[in-house]
């Protein structure tokens, strides 16, 4: 009988209908597949049953996280291998009931059935979100953000580095550099997007850990009002602005953005923030955010974007970012965001995107992960750090090959009736 890798690599190549771009290695230690290539560990039968019970993306995750599966060597090869299997299948690809009409397929499926033996399909790993209620009320956007960002302040700290800023870095040159001048570099560049003047009221939705805070605040003069879901991103952002002397200029909140009552406000910022609003809010997000600003006040939108789709009603989140990461989560493409909101009243009048830089920012996250890997381990626990090592890497690649995208938008409450925007006559000159 053959070993378990040939047996599997011969039946994954039956069931896909080309050749397998790695090499595999089975829980009986045996190995097969192209000398060379990136090396799949499949650590037990489990692997498979996982695979089997749930197909696709949400499947291989699983396995993932909870540790029947790996990657050895270098792991953005391995992903890029894989991408084509996983995540480049694009709209044309078959659902899974179109394929198991192909006699091919089913027969491979009985034989990896056989292969994984007998057992009821195992249980989500507790790192799992688990879904309860209507998308985006108060309440399931507050269990969301707990979900993703109450993983611990230290656990932040090894990944983010000093400068706790979770969002794209602005970066010099494509050979990298430091990370923190490089956040440094892109809190400055939205505070002069947003012409920050001493005295002004910024108001900074989503204000994670407090980075954009204390800059607009300390470098600028600025009056900000932080506002967060997250009672761990709070209590850090609060220790470090009385750390910084601050707090006669900085508030933080744990509030959400609909309860904000207090404008109207010079600028706002929202940096990585509208990714976590939904498509259905959008609008309103827009709206509220509006209402907030001063005539002639400005918005910084920092926001994640992806490629339209043909048919934009047959997206779907992906799934494994929605189990495991940022669920309830939704990306909308660049025109969307743009469309909601000049229909919310702004008028856009920049935008930039700065895709490549978040492809340098994330594969600096994974080696900081992985630099202190036993001690993230130990503070996250092993599956919620391989979560952020899986999700990190693989969202580098998509950076990297354009199959998602990060843009800043600069919008504008243009005064009724004047039509006078504030703005430099010449575009890119942020004064």
């Amino acid at each position: 009988m053959a070993d378990a890798a040939s047996r599997l690599k011969g039946l994954l190549e039956q069931m896909l209908g080309v050749p397998l771009p790695v090499r595999v290695r089975a829980w009986d230690g045996s190995q097969a597949g192209p000398p060379g290539a990136p090396l799949l560990v499949v650590r037990n039968r489990r692997a498979l049953r996982r695979l089997l019970w749930r197909p696709g993306e949400l499947g291989l995750a699983r396995a993932w996280v909870a540790g029947d599966l790996d990657i050895e060597g270098d792991l953005y090869a391995g992903l890029d291998a894989l991408s084509g299997l996983v995540w480049d299948r694009g709209e044309d690809a078959r659902t899974l009931g179109q394929a198991l009409r192909d006699p091919e397929v089913r027969s491979a499926v009985r034989g990896l059935f056989r292969l994984a033996g007998p057992a009821l399909p195992p249980a989500p790993p507790r790192e799992e979100a688990r879904r309860r209620g209507h998308l985006h009320t108060r309440r399931t956007d507050r269990r969301a953000i707990s979900h993703h960002y109450d993983v611990g302040n230290d656990f932040y700290e090894i990944v983010l580095g000093p400068s706790m800023v979770y969002s794209c870095a602005y970066w010099e040159s494509p050979d990298g550099g430091d990370l923190e001048t490089a956040q440094r570099d892109k809190l400055e560049l939205v505070a002069r997007k947003l012409a920050l003047r001493p005295g002004q009221r910024l108001l900074d939705v989503g204000c994670g850990w407090g980075s954009m805070a204390v800059h607009a605040a300390r470098e600028h003069g600025v009056n900000v009002v932080g506002i967060t879901l997250s009672q761990e991103q709070a209590a850090y952002a609060r220790k470090r602005i009385a750390e910084e002397g601050l707090t006669d200029r900085v508030e933080i909140r744990v509030q959400d953005y609909r309860d904000v009552r207090d404008g109207p406000f010079d600028a706002i910022s929202s940096i990585g923030m509208a990714e976590h609003v939904g498509a259905e809010r959008y609008l309103a997000y827009a709206r509220d955010l509006y209402a907030l600003l001063r005539p002639g006040g400005r918005l910084l939108n920092h926001q994640i974007a992806r490629r339209p789709q043909r048919d934009e009603s047959s997206y779907h989140v992906d799934e494994f970012i929605d189990a495991y990461v940022f669920p309830d989560g939704e990306l909308a493409p660049l025109g969307t965001t743009v469309t909601q909101l000049e229909r919310a009243g702004f008028e856009v009048r920049d935008v930039e995107s700065i895709r490549e830089h978040y492809g340098l920012t994330l594969r600096q996250w994974v080696a900081n992960l992985e630099a202190d890997w036993p001690r993230a381990m130990r503070l996250a626990g092993p599956g919620r750090a391989r979560v952020w090592r899986l999700y990190m890497a693989a969202s580098a690649l998509a950076f990297e090959q354009n199959r998602i995208g990060v843009n800043q938008v600069l919008a504008v409450r243009t005064p009724d009736g004047s039509g006078d925007s504030g703005m430099p006559l010449r575009a890119r000159v942020w004064k």
